[in-house]
């Protein structure tokens, strides 16, 4: 009997426990709930939130609103009215859309200060998802509308027009671009490996960019290229392969100015890091350099760094391109893409003139010459070189402070 009483005690005690635990299992949330529909600091938004805050009083100072927006009230009218066809959205019957206006200033100052979608979220009493979406529509509004205005394909027209620009300012003829890239840090991928892990030992995208004498991007490429060097990034960029298969539209070769001797084709000029083509010019080593070399070094920098200063400007103005960027990689895309669109459309809108004090802050097919270029890519370009060389050195090419580098 005694034997009997314990088993169904502990049948008791076993049933009890069982039924217990699923009642208390019933009674814990499945999922964590929300506790706000619409956060308060969200649906204050109209009384607190920046841009109906500050929006219409920043239109009474032009120079505050040039400061808050990169750009004069003119000009952002002018953007806001080229892109609202692409941001205008519909009410429904849970909230009214977010005006073109309000969105537009949004992404400009993500853009302008590169502060975190969290921060904007505070300032603009907007959900962080819904800025993360504003920022990323925006920008690709902003490249997809934009680009033919702003950078078209060059044609041999714009190329003549971008040598013209270089004759005159640089002093460097049948130049039709300046090259150059830029790193833009970013936040590590997740299973990327070592994609965007470049040889400065960060992590990166690049933008590759070709550079005119007003400052303004003519041909952009934007792109992970892993711990490739300038010239690796180059060989394997749209830009080098456009190139290389004669697809950018580059005019036929044509005299240098004063010069009575074979036409010189048009070149673009590089730093160190590239490698010498026959429309593509790098400097002379540094060791050994005679009076020739010096002056030719002396011309090629002088147009070389226009596209050193067109990402001074890029990364002063945008200042997102200043921080590492916590985003997706095509969300980085999209923004680079977007500086470079906003860049050229506020040069053209907004053009102001950089002296040389300010640049020098800033600067962080065969030609038949002699009919000796056969052979390898690279005697082609070495022998444009010596050809531009010998012209800077000559009474045609020379100019008046060249004295001075000898």
């Amino acid at each position: 009997m005694t034997d009997q009483v314990a088993d169904e005690a502990l049948l008791t005690w076993l049933v009890s426990r069982r039924f217990g635990e699923q009642d208390t299992l019933k009674e814990e949330p499945r999922s964590k709930r929300r506790r706000y529909w619409v956060h308060p600091i969200v649906s204050a938004r109209p009384e607190r939130g920046q841009f109906h805050q500050l929006y219409t009083d920043l239109r009474r100072y032009p120079d505050k609103f040039q400061n808050y927006c990169r750009m004069t009230i003119a000009t952002f009218d002018r953007l806001l009215a080229d892109l609202r066809p692409g941001l205008l959205y519909r009410d429904t019957v849970m909230r009214e859309a977010i005006s073109p206006e309000e969105r537009l200033l949004v992404t400009l100052r993500f853009l302008a200060t590169g502060n975190s979608f969290a921060c904007l979220h505070y300032e603009f009493a907007l959900g962080i998802s819904t800025i993360s979406s504003i920022v990323g529509l925006t920008c690709s509004a902003i490249w997809e509308r934009l680009r033919a205005q702003v950078m078209p394909p060059p044609q041999p027209e714009d190329w003549i027009r971008i040598a013209g620009g270089f004759e005159a300012t640089a002093q460097f003829p049948n130049c039709i671009g300046a090259l150059d890239g830029k790193h833009i840090r970013v936040k590590k991928p997740s299973n990327s490996g070592s994609l965007y892990f470049n040889y400065k030992h960060y992590f990166s995208m690049v933008l590759l960019a070709l550079a005119d004498s007003d400052y303004r991007f003519v041909v952009v490429d934007i792109g992970a290229y892993g711990s490739a060097a300038d010239a690796g990034v180059f060989r394997a960029s749209r830009i080098g392969e456009m190139l290389k298969s004669n697809h950018l539209g580059i005019p036929e070769s044509r005299p240098l100015p004063g010069s009575s001797g074979p036409p010189a084709p048009f070149v673009i000029v590089a730093d160190e890091g590239f490698g010498l083509q026959t429309h593509l010019l790098r400097p002379f080593p540094r060791r050994g350099l005679d009076d020739r070399r010096r002056i030719f070094n002396y011309r090629l920098t002088r147009a070389r760094r226009y596209v050193e200063c067109a990402f001074g400007i890029l990364s002063s103005k945008w200042r997102v391109m200043q921080s590492a960027l916590q985003l997706t990689p095509d969300k980085v895309k999209k923004v680079i893409q977007a500086c470079v669109i906003l860049h050229n459309y506020v040069r053209i809108h907004d053009a102001t003139v950089i002296t040389e004090e300010q640049m020098s802050a800033m600067q962080s097919a065969p030609i038949p010459l002699e009919g000796n270029l056969q052979g390898r890519p690279g005697s082609s370009g070495l022998a444009v070189r010596d050809f531009y060389a010998d012209y800077f050195l000559s009474p045609a090419g020379a100019v008046p402070w060249q004295r001075d580098i000898c």
